[in-house]
């Protein structure tokens, strides 16, 4: 197996709440492995050990044959939670804004990738007046514009209409055929059906494989 997630023996705790006990999994590159499990189940606190945001108390995470290491900067596309915008600006000013950060961006990119996820370029709208799928739209938009091997999405349909959960399920679709490795969370069950190549399930901090 050519592995891009590595998770060995990760426990996560807040005071006297086990967020994550003992999980221990590997994801294989370009795939796409679906994670279910209700609210407060662990998924979003395994995503953010697996991209850096939170240390473990035990256990460690490799990506990508690298241990992770919460101050660097890794080659991860990441939706966790609403992402932070600036509302006073358009989409692609906040993406630009974005990009300016790293400097390797050109716009031709931030413009291909709004049309990739169905936004215009050209909208002068300030993103604080965007609907809720509009701002998810957007949150895509910056974790794929600068073209990472690993795409970590935490609900990435939420707020989307019927017409806007199918472009995504078929950008997502398109990146796997690129070998990209994702790793997604859903309430939907059909994103699953659809999308997804392993789906395991969250509940009480542990993580259970199960057949689709």
């Amino acid at each position: 197996m050519d592995e891009m997630i590595v998770v060995k023996g990760v426990t996560k705790r807040f005071k006297q709440m086990i967020a994550l006990d003992h999980v221990t999994v590997t994801f294989e590159k370009g795939k796409i492995h679906g994670i279910i499990g209700r609210n407060g189940s662990g998924k979003t606190v395994l995503f953010k050990c697996i991209c850096g945001f939170m240390k473990p108390d035990e256990g460690e995470i490799i990506v990508n044959g690298k241990k992770v290491n919460p101050a660097v900067m890794q080659d991860i596309g990441i939706i966790i939670e609403d992402p932070g915008f600036i509302g006073s600006v358009s989409g692609f000013k906040n993406l630009k804004l974005l990009a300016s950060i790293k400097k390797c961006i050109a716009d031709e990119r931030i413009i291909e990738t709004l049309k990739l996820v169905g936004l215009d370029p050209k909208e002068k709208k300030h993103v604080g007046t965007y609907s809720l799928g509009m701002r998810h739209r957007l949150g895509i938009a910056q974790a794929i514009m600068e073209n990472p091997e690993l795409l970590i999405l935490d609900e990435p349909m939420n707020g989307l209409d019927k017409q806007g959960v199918e472009d995504i399920r078929e950008l997502l679709l398109a990146l796997k055929k690129e070998g990209k490795t994702i790793l997604l969370s859903s309430h939907y069950a059909e994103d699953i059906e659809v999308l997804c190549d392993t789906v395991y399930e969250m509940d009480g901090g542990h993580l259970f494989s199960r057949k689709k």
